[in-house]
């Protein structure tokens, strides 16, 4: 036995429309201060809401309004001096002539609205309150919206929550969100209960975020589904659904995956699909793996899993980039692959870079291999390390690849500690190999287990040797199934056996193929069954199992398909199929051919081939090479042929001294 290493407006007039802010949209990467931040992977979303709150209206400072203003008179001619020329109105660049316009009317209304509130339109303050905020003049803006909040408008006093918490007065801000919330603003709600949250008062934040969601704020659905998830409660995944359906697309994603772990893949595709249209990089990046898994070798379903791929790639997401790769290699297009790889991997997928360190190792090229092995290790990808180590094993460098072994052994790599305990035991370590072999086994690895069951048959401790490979069975491992058939088959029980070798064969062993169908060829119940056992071995390089084949090819006069197979195997190093083979061609007149293959039979020390040619040369007239092979024939045996040998070296003798 030997050991395994493996390597988102309303049409309201402007009097008639709430001015809420729309504060649960606001990114909290955006600004210092921002709102409390949601738990999710920074993607927010920014439906379309009617209002002035400040994710409807464009920041413009007063200087840009200034200069998009100043080039226009009273009279539309241009103002910029005496010898300015006039417009004319066919050579106008209509985006800058539009941006100009709406400028103007910002400036109008902004003025407008300034009047009313200092002449004490509470209505106006908010307005003007909440323009500014979006632009970001907060201190402008902060005396607006206090005169407005006070004198109860409930969308400045949410406003005025926005902007205390930019400023980072958290318990201010909450104030008059709590005012604007009671007074039934959803966007308030919502942003009060993310800041409950995160101070860990749940059950407060909770009610905040629920008054929000059943008012129609699809982040506030959000932010209660994601509240409940992460107590396990099974109401999260309706919350999400709501906000998805409001067009949210982090909640379609997190109710996709939801979904996904219930096992629910078609529903879970669905949800992925429709985040995944919206932009959702991982939800695009899930949905093509599904597709994969299930395609097969369906083209279009492949070609649709690549278009989520890129599409998710493009958007940012490197894994998707990885996988892509994987896709095009699959398909044959290494080259494709490998730009892909590489753009995953310079963007931090240890993945990616382990598989371009691959693609160059498999050309040869070790120099750009170990560059992209120790990519991905600064990735953090311990795998790295370990195919640092193959890499070592392969180049020569034998004590450089243990250390790597050993690096990523610590690291909890289980293939890694596997390799490093065979290193151990070829060096004689075996007292130090055994704990690497266990926590290999214990961490996952077969070959680890099966080596442990290799290390204790070496010392004779069969039982904890079949533990452990029963162990490595169990996960399809064919050699350890192949030991513990032949365990059954020494002590009779050939119903065990079969079973046994069964599944060393499905596992991929050539030699429980060949031991299958030797035992069904016994039985001599099972032709068909036995036949395609051997071939199974034979097409995998077993060469016992090829010298089968050519005897049951030759019994049945195929003689061609015989000599193919017994050439595979002679040429592969096997003295009976030389020897086979050297029959099949002197039958058919092919003497000279048959000598040679006789001859590498005997030089194999194959008895019968010997004596074959002992008698050819006696036949030749040349009893001294007849002699010698005789004497070689006697020593090969077995039994029979070493007695004929004997009988016709005595006759020898005896003619040779007449």
């Amino acid at each position: 036995m030997r050991l395994i290493g493996k390597n988102g407006s309303g049409a309201k007039s402007a009097a008639a429309t709430e001015a809420d802010t729309d504060a649960w949209a606001e990114s909290p990467e955006s600004r210092p201060g921002a709102l409390p931040a949601q738990r999710t992977s920074g993607l927010s979303e920014r439906p379309p809401v009617a209002g002035y709150g400040p994710d409807s209206l464009v920041r413009v400072p007063t200087r840009q309004f200034a200069d998009a203003v100043r080039p226009y008179g009273p009279d539309g001619a241009a103002a910029d001096g005496p010898n300015a020329a006039a417009l004319d109105p066919a050579g106008l660049d209509t985006t800058s002539f539009e941006t100009a316009l709406a400028a103007r009317e910002s400036a109008a209304l902004e003025a407008r609205h300034r009047q009313a509130a200092d002449d004490g339109d509470p209505d106006a303050a908010s307005r003007l309150g909440t323009l500014l905020l979006r632009r970001g003049d907060l201190e402008d803006a902060e005396p607006y919206l206090r005169a407005a909040a006070a004198a109860g408008t409930r969308a400045a006093a949410n406003n005025l929550g926005v902007l205390l918490h930019q400023q980072g007065h958290r318990a201010e801000a909450a104030q008059w969100w709590r005012q604007a919330a009671v007074a039934g603003s959803a966007p308030a709600a919502h942003a009060l209960g993310l800041q409950l949250r995160d101070q860990g008062e749940e059950e407060a934040a909770e009610y905040w975020l629920h008054f929000a969601a059943d008012h129609g704020h699809p982040l506030g659905a959000y932010a209660l589904g994601d509240l409940m998830e992460h107590r396990r409660d099974v109401r999260a995944e309706r919350w999400f659904k709501v906000s998805a359906d409001a067009g949210h697309r982090e909640a379609a994603y997190r109710l996709a995956r939801m979904r996904e772990a219930a096992g629910d893949k078609e529903i879970a595709e669905a949800w992925y699909r429709t985040a995944g249209a919206r932009g959702h990089a991982r939800a695009a990046l899930r949905l093509g793996v599904l597709l994969e898994e299930r395609a097969a070798t369906d083209q279009p379903l492949l070609e649709e899993a690549a278009r989520w791929y890129r599409q998710s790639a493009q958007n940012g997401e490197p894994r998707a980039a990885c996988a892509l790769g994987f896709l095009l290699r699959d398909s044959g297009d290494l080259a494709a692959a490998a730009e892909w790889w590489r753009e995953a991997a310079e963007a931090g997928d240890g993945n990616a870079a382990n598989a371009l360190g691959a693609l160059h190792a498999g050309r040869g090229e070790s120099k750009e291999a170990e560059h992209w092995y120790r990519t991905a290790l600064d990735a953090g990808d311990q795998n790295g390390a370990f195919n640092l180590g193959l890499l070592c094993v392969a180049t020569g460098r034998d004590q450089q690849a243990e250390q790597w072994y050993r690096r990523a052994a610590y690291a909890g790599h289980r293939e890694a500690c596997n390799a490093l305990a065979v290193v151990l035991l070829q060096r004689g370590e075996e007292t130090g190999a055994e704990p690497w072999f266990s926590k290999a086994a214990e961490a996952g690895s077969v070959d680890g287990a099966f080596n442990l069951g290799v290390l204790h048959a070496g010392r004779g401790e069969q039982r904890q040797a079949q533990e452990w490979y029963a162990r490595a069975a169990a996960e399809g491992h064919g050699e350890a199934a192949l030991q513990l058939a032949v365990a059954q088959e020494q002590r009779g029980n050939l119903a065990g056996a079969l079973e046994r070798y069964r599944q060393a064969a499905s596992g991929g062993s050539a030699e429980g193929a060949f031991r299958l169908a030797s035992v069904l060829d016994r039985r001599g119940d099972a032709d068909t069954e036995a036949e395609h056992w051997y071939a199974l071995a034979a097409d995998a390089g077993h060469r016992r199992a090829q010298v089968r084949m050519g005897v049951r090819a030759a019994e049945r006069g195929a003689l061609e398909i015989a000599e193919s197979w017994y050439r595979r195997a002679a040429e592969a190093g096997s003295r009976s199929a030389a020897f086979n083979l050297g029959l099949l061609l002197a039958r058919q007149d092919r003497e000279a051919q048959a000598m040679l293959w006789y001859t590498r039979a005997a030089d194999a020390g194959h008895g019968r081939a010997a004596l074959r040619l002992a008698l050819l040369a006696l036949r030749r007239g040349e009893p001294v090479q007849a002699e010698n092979w005789c004497r070689r024939a006697a020593d090969y045996g077995p039994a029979e042929v070493a007695e004929r040998a004997g009988r016709l070296l005595g006759a020898l003798h005896a003619e040779l001294s007449a």
